[in-house]
Formats: structure tokens, sequence, C-alpha cells
């Protein structure tokens, strides 16, 4: 028997990082490795495109079967969901959410001290968020909707059932809608560990939680306030409008969120918020954390609710390494004079590794970063509006 030295095992070799970019007119799959032919900036080439000309407004790759979802927003012919099962070179269509029979949502008020409007049969508008139920769950989906409805799908999409928990809710009746006519559930964060535990974000409604596999919900918005309502309302679950809530993979109860009047972030599973200053601005829509980090996140500013474009024209990203005590405003690779472009709040993702991020604009711009948001590179300037852009796992 030979007694040399021990072989050593091979190198594991990285994956090649890939993204999914929801956008207005179809949904692109780019890779940082491809062909030439579909070569993009950054190093990033468009690996496959599909549902062009259609508005994606949601999309999630399932790390535990590979599966593909994409979510399509059609107006007058409706919300479609969408599934492939092959990397997306083929996509089937499987079942919607949809709203039992004598369902109603409320429509937009005509101010804080108007009178509740009047209820309307509920009906699908938009699948706002997509998420995989927890890593010991397999087939499990969870989608969040407008008009409000947090549904539970046990078999990949194939049927969904809505949380009536949080539907018959009694303080759902005051959620009102933000951008949109009615209200919206656009974040989903499921306990990595405990998939009982949920925690859901609302436009606008506030922030709820669940610990009990959704059986039951209170609402998790101590210290949040609105500006937008007379003082004595100010602090009220359902005038808060999270614009976007992510969770700490590595710490759970770690979370933060890009709200309507500002940045907040909660140690304790949203129990209790603490409001964070920052500058050039804490108005925005989007938000990531670094997976395994919870003192890491990431905001990309905007002047205000009145005025939606970077400040001073600089498109900046702005990050704290230190629970939001101190901010630094990223540029390098930037846009830096007139610059116009919104990131919506599903338009800013961030990689497994915590390293690489990804960004999308209302203008079609889309940029990536290696080296957690320090460098930025160009992919394209010239893709449709992103609404939404995530790494696949």
């Amino acid at each position: 028997m030979s007694r040399g030295k021990p072989r050593r095992a091979a190198a594991k070799k990285p994956a090649t990082p890939r993204l999914l970019v929801a956008t207005r007119k179809g949904l692109f799959l780019l890779s940082a490795r491809g062909q030439a032919k579909n070569k993009l900036g950054g190093g990033w080439s468009v690996a496959r495109s599909a549902f062009l000309g259609e508005p994606v407004s949601m999309a999630l790759h399932d790390p535990r079967d590979g599966t593909l979802y994409a979510a399509l927003h059609l107006g007058h012919f409706g919300s479609k969901l969408h599934r492939s099962r092959d990397d997306g070179k083929t996509w089937e269509e499987c079942a919607a959410p949809v709203y039992p029979a004598g369902a109603t949502a409320a429509g937009r008020p005509e101010g804080p001290d108007a009178p509740p409007p009047p209820l309307e049969p509920a009906s699908l508008e938009m699948v706002w968020s997509l998420e995989t139920g927890a890593p010991g769950e397999p087939g499990v989906l969870w989608a969040g909707t407008i008009p409000g409805g947090l549904f539970r799908s046990p078999d990949r999409g194939n049927t969904w059932a809505l949380n009536t928990g949080l539907w018959d809710h009694p303080q759902r009746s005051k959620w009102t809608g933000g951008g949109y006519d009615h209200a919206g559930i656009h974040s989903i964060a499921v306990h990595p560990r405990n998939p009982g535990h949920l925690t859901v974000a609302v436009s606008s409604g506030g922030v709820w939680a669940s610990e009990d596999a959704g059986a039951t919900w209170a609402p998790r918005t101590k210290g949040m306030r609105a500006g937008y309502v007379p003082p004595e309302q100010s602090e009220l679950p359902e005038f808060q409008d999270p614009h976007h809530l992510v969770q700490c993979p590595a710490s759970p109860d770690h979370l933060w969120v890009q709200h309507h009047n500002g940045i907040f972030r909660s140690g304790d599973g949203g129990r209790l918020w603490h409001e964070i200053s920052a500058k050039p601005s804490t108005f925005g829509f989007a938000v990531a954390v670094h997976p395994q980090d919870p003192n890491t996140a990431w905001f990309v500013p905007a002047v205000a609710d009145q005025c939606r474009v970077p400040v001073g024209g600089r498109l900046v990203v702005n990050r704290t390494h230190d629970g939001g005590r101190s901010f630094t405003a990223l540029h390098r690779g930037l846009p830096q004079r007139h610059a116009y472009d919104l990131v919506y709040r599903h338009g800013l993702a961030i990689d497994d590794s915590g390293d690489r991020l990804a960004m999308g604009s209302t203008t079609g711009g889309l940029w990536s970063s290696a080296d957690g948001g320090a460098s930025w590179q160009t992919v394209s300037a010239s893709l449709p509006p992103i609404f939404a852009v995530r790494f696949m796992s």
C-alpha cells in the first residue's frame, strides 16, 4: 500500500451565477457565462427569454427541485401563473390563486378621515410575491396578491388555498391600497427553521406575523410611523405602508423594512422596530439584507414620494455594515448625471454568498456587483422596465 500523501478531494467548481429578470415585456434568464452572440455587459448573457411582450410581475426559482415560476399580469386577460421544469426551455400554465365565492375587498378611501369605501367582490388582480416554503417542505409555495390575499400551494402550484386566518382578520377591512386601488401583500418571509412562523408585509396594511402556520395573525408594527395621516393615527398598524420587508436567513429574527416614511429595523421578529437615519434620503422601495450578517443591508434612495428620482440625479446604493448606525453611498459604475431610475421593491437582489448583487430600474437599466456593491457593472441599459430581479440559487 502506498504511503504517499493523501489525495486531496477535487475542489468544487463554483456554480455559474444566474439571474431571473421580470419586466414589463417578458422574462429574461441571464447567465454569467454564455454564448458571445447573447452577451450583455458585466460578463452576463441572455440564456433564455420567455413571454416576450407580456408583463411579468414576479418570478421565482425553487432551489429544492429546480422549478421556475413566472406570474403574468395581463390586465384585461387576468393574471396567470406558469412554471418550467426544464430550466426555462418550455413553460406550462398552472393554477393561479382564486378567491373563494363571496370574498370581498375594500377599495381605496378618499382620505384618512373619509368613510370606509364600499366592499367589492375579490378577484385576482396581480400576483405580487412568490416564495418557497421552508427547506423541509418540498412543493410548498406562498403567493401574495392584490387584493391582499395570502395563498398557499402544497403541490408546486397545482392548487392554491387562501389563508383564511389573515383574510378573515377584523383589521383587514382597514387595509387600503398604496400604489394600487387595493391593498396587496408584496413581502413574505418564511422562517427557515420553523415553517410555521410567517411574516408578511402589506401595502398599505402594515406587517403581520403568524407562529402557528397561518392559523392566527398579529400585527407587528410597534415603532413604525406613518407621516401621511393625522398624528393620533400615525402609529396604527393599518396605516403603515411598508414598501418591502426582508429577513436575514442566518438570523431570521432580524428584519429590515423600507417603509414609505423611512427605514426600520427589528431584531426580535418585528415585535419592536427602530427607525434608521440615512443620507441622502430614507425614501425608497428596495432593500436587501446579507444572508449571513443581519447588520449588513442595502437600500436604493430616492428624493421623496412626490419626486421619485435619485437625489441630485445620481443613482446610488446605500449600504450599512453596522445595523444602520452608519451608511456608505456606493456609486462606482452607476450613472451619476441625469439619472432618473426608480428601483421597485423587488428590483434589488442578493445571492446566497452575500457578495453578488443585482439591481434593475424602471428605465430598463440593469446593474450587477460582485463585491458587495462597492462597484457596479452595467449589464444593460435597454431592457423593458424591470419589476423584479432574483438570483437562481
